[in-house]
């Protein structure tokens, strides 16, 4: 199977689509992966394809392609995804190709990746469109043999009509197959039917990304193309005041000098225009050498002041947002000091069962627990960049980016151009986790290019991104228990925050769970721009949540899996409130699984294991983190993690998505952390901002999926939260120390 990358404009694409030939296209969906590339590129070649409805291209010889209209950031959609389609196509996965699809609004629908939402979202279009294609086919074979539909069978990539011996291959019914009307609906498979789906298949661009070959924006390259870099402010709270460009403009290789506004003062943000700062100063070269070193020459000639307060609206999917950023230059100091504060106080109530006040007033024992997270940066491995080729009647861009459907808009906005003379070519991502959706850099290499009147590309050096803001934002999270004489819990208070968001959920567990219940939040506005993460809110509340749990388990004399499960077999049971999101037979189910995997309870010699479960993005996920001490220091030995995500699609690629998300979580909950000094972040590159190294990366991590039928939900963030509190609670049973601020080393 192949994965093939395209380059074509989007009209181009639409008109070569649609020539009539030997093949067909359907509509929905994507794939590919191959064994023997050669001979598998020799085959997938024809000139003609024949379009059904939308995304699926029969070719004369039987080939099928699937477009992908997705970005593709290691999550492997590009690869589960086509799958669902080539079941319920029954095609022959092997024939199978591949072609990430360029930008269109018109022909795809929801072209973006976030919030674990790819295949939840796509689940039941991917599967029409396969049996949509398969119908179109099988009625076109009825009508040329003659014979009822209900007669003909499909099987990798063939129709059989058993009675009369006929049969024939996809690509001989492809042209007739496209003069079918396209079916209103189309049975589907039953579950159990499934042939690819719930089977392990290779990354289709697995060969490609080992062997180096050229996926992604930092390959992007074409003949003229300049490079250039920016300059921003050192420190958030500060704008643009005056630069002296005139020692650096007769530097070797640069082009020019100039200050640019990426948007302009009357602008309507979309809601991923998330920017700290807007007045730039940008360097034009021909080298990425030659700009790097003319960048460091300027940055001592440039004059900064304080950026005022400012107000700034943004569409929020259809509704209006306000959006406050004060003036001055914050501190870490002020920052722990303020969220203090607001814990103390009352916060904006969320959600109240019974009478807490009076369940905490009357308790025998109140156990209370502070817990606090710092900003963390995304660090994605691949440098945020991007390419554009802008005319005056249109633009061309190619690069990584997670929402290029609203990033078009606001391009479209800032150069003038309409959106039907705009194409976006989407590059494999090299990291993601929420900072490519913020995509300003596409809008800044556009204006670049423009102004040069000339192709560009546009980087950040690693200091650049770590210091322009999109960060997971700050916490702070107060939990309360209120015991009675005979250590039952009769209350639980919660108050958290955040700056400048709350990372509180009301209604998740242990919401539902006792009789008296509060969640109440509160925010502090910064000038310090947050945004999407991996689970950003889950991670924080995920860790405060369960390290409190256990610590009141053992308050109570109880064990944490037996307690967190007393819990949830109330919640199942005998439910408190209406609104409780989370289903509580899915989420015992992953804890009573982690616990037999595991075998809960063993005592192993100088082993320390912790517990944690989580439900965040429609998905259940719970671990057991065994740790040991090493010269003092920890080291996870083994993960064991239960996860229900309804059907997996493939498992080894869900595998491997579970066990980055434990790596990942482990390294922040251990190291991450961006702290700041009067507006200017700590920490600028990976001198200091410590990550995860292979060695402390846990030796064993063993996955099991609860086996269901339910459609499949998100998986690329949902196990990442637990194994915060999970390692949090390991390392309290090696060290006899509660850990309440992260990072815990």
């Amino acid at each position: 199977m192949i994965a093939m990358e395209t380059q074509m404009d989007r009209r181009l694409f639409l008109k070569s689509s649609t020539l009539a030939g030997g093949g067909m296209l359907l509509g929905f969906s994507w794939m590919l992966s191959c064994k023997d590339k050669t001979k598998a590129m020799a085959e997938v070649v024809p000139e003609n394809w024949v379009e059904v409805n939308g995304y699926i291209k029969i070719a004369e010889n039987g080939m099928v392609t699937i477009m992908s209209p997705n970005p593709e950031g290691g999550q492997n959609v590009k690869t589960s995804m086509p799958m669902i389609v080539a079941d319920e196509l029954d095609a022959d996965w092997e024939r199978v190709v591949v072609e990430q699809a360029p930008l269109d609004t018109d022909r795809y629908t929801r072209q973006f990746i976030g919030g674990s939402q790819a295949i939840r979202q796509s689940w039941e279009r991917l599967r029409q469109a396969g049996a949509s294609a398969k119908y179109m086919l099988m009625q076109a074979a009825s009508e040329l043999w003659e014979v009822p539909i209900e007669e003909i069978t499909a099987k990798k990539g063939e129709l059989f009509h058993s009675v009369s011996g006929k049969k024939a291959g996809y690509g001989e019914l492809a042209t007739a197959a496209s003069k079918v009307a396209v079916p209103e609906t189309v049975p589907l498979k039953e579950i159990e039917e499934f042939t690819i789906i719930g089977t392990s298949k290779k990354n289709v661009d697995a060969k490609k990304i080992v062997t180096g070959k050229p996926l992604f924006g930092m390959d992007f390259q074409k003949e003229g193309m300049l490079m250039a870099m920016v300059i921003h402010p050192p420190a958030f709270g500060l704008k643009l005041k005056s630069f002296d460009a005139s020692s650096i403009k007769g530097m070797p290789g640069i082009r020019d000098v100039f200050s640019i506004k990426t948007y302009t003062e009357d602008y309507k943000w979309q809601f991923f225009d998330t920017n700290s700062f807007i007045d730039l100063v940008v360097v034009v070269g021909e080298s990425t050498w030659e700009v790097m070193t003319a960048k460091k020459a300027l940055e001592p000639n440039m004059e900064w002041e304080p950026n005022p307060e400012r107000t700034v609206t943004r569409d929020r999917f259809g509704t209006e947002q306000t959006l406050h950023f004060p003036a001055g230059l914050e501190s870490t100091s002020e920052h722990e000091r303020k969220k203090k504060e607001m814990s103390l106080q009352k916060g904006y109530l969320l959600r109240k069962d019974g009478n807490p006040e009076s369940a905490l007033r009357n308790a025998s024992q109140v156990l209370e627990r502070s817990y606090t997270a710092p900003f963390l940066a995304h660090n994605c491995m691949e440098p945020m960049n991007f390419f554009a080729d802008v005319t005056e009647e249109r633009a061309e861009l190619a690069g990584p980016l997670q929402k290029p459907e609203f990033t078009e808009k606001t391009l479209s906005a800032r150069l003038g151009i309409p959106l039907e003379n705009i194409d976006i070519q989407m590059t494999r991502l090299g990291g993601g986790y929420g900072r490519r959706s913020y995509a300003h850099w596409l809008v800044e290499a556009g204006i670049v290019s423009q102004r040069m009147k000339a192709p560009v590309k546009l980087i950040y050096t690693r200091e650049d991104d770590m210091t322009s803001g999109i960060y997971r934002p700050t916490y702070r999270a107060t939990y309360k228990a209120a015991l009675d004489a005979n250590n039952n819990l009769m209350g639980l208070h919660i108050n958290a925050g955040g700056i400048p968001e709350s990372p509180l959920y009301e209604n998740r567990f242990p919401a539902g769970t006792v009789d008296h219940y509060l969640a109440e939040d509160w925010v502090i506005p910064s000038n310090i721009t947050v945004g999407s993460f991996r689970a950003p809110s889950s991670n924080f509340m995920a860790c405060a949540e369960q390290s409190f749990l256990d610590e009141l388990a053992e308050e109570m004399g109880k064990d944490p899996i037996a307690f967190r499960l007393e819990l949830l077999t109330r919640a199942e049971n005998n439910p408190v409130g209406e609104n409780n999101d989370y289903d509580p037979a899915r989420y015992k189910g992953v804890l009573e699984l982690v616990r037999d995997k595991s075998n809960w309870g063993e005592e192993k010699p100088e082993v320390f294991r912790g517990v944690a479960a989580y439900f965040c993005h429609n998905t259940y996920a719970a671990q057991v983190l065994d740790l040991v001490m090493n010269d003092g220091q920890p080291q996870v030995q083994k993960v064991y993690c239960a996860v229900d995500c309804g059907i997996v699609v493939n498992p080894d690629a869900a595998t491997n998505l579970l066990e980055g998300a434990i790596v990942d979580g482990i390294g922040n909950a251990m190291f991450g952390s961006l702290t700041f000094k009067d507006g200017k972040p700590d920490k600028q590159n990976f001198d200091r901002y410590r990550m995860i190294r292979m060695m402390e990366a846990p030796k064993e991590i063993e996955v099991h999926f609860v086996e269901n039928q339910i459609d499949p939900t998100g998986l690329g963030e949902p196990a990442f939260p637990p194994v915060f509190p999970a390692l949090a609670n390991a390392m309290y049973k090696a060290t006899g120390k509660r850990l309440y601020d992260q990072p815990f080393l």
